[in-house]
């Protein structure tokens, strides 16, 4: 079963890591994706901040482009990946190991993937 893990996180409480620290565990991350290769369908990737966002959407008149995110909420995602495992508990097992999970503020959302469309066709 595939699933996308989407790794969050509070810009704030991420500034307040001390820059050695966060190296640190920046190369315990690669090494997280080395040792979880097999595991792993897609290596995803990590995005810009959240500054860099742009989000479109729907407006009275139509389509609006907006700087920054839509959501209100104070987590961003910071990157993604997809996991190929045998089921959710696999997936979750493996997400526990993630390690910036450490740190306030850091979470990671796990959502299965749609692969059979034929459930949409009418």
């Amino acid at each position: 079963m595939k699933y996308v893990i989407m790794f969050t996180s509070t810009p704030e409480l991420d500034a307040a890591v001390p820059e050695d620290r966060a190296q640190e565990v920046y190369g315990r991350i690669w090494e997280w994706f080395q040792t979880n290769s097999a595991h792993i369908a897609d290596g995803g990737a990590e995005l810009q901040p959240v500054s860099t966002a742009t989000t479109v959407k729907y407006g009275p008149d139509g389509p609006v482009v907006a700087d920054g995110p839509f959501s209100e909420a104070k987590e961003v995602v910071g990157g993604f990946s997809v996991l190929d495992v045998p089921h959710l508990d696999a997936a979750i097992e493996l997400v526990k190991t993630w390690p910036s999970m450490q740190f306030p503020g850091v979470a990671i959302e796990i959502r299965p993937m749609v692969t059979d469309y034929s459930q949409f066709e009418q």
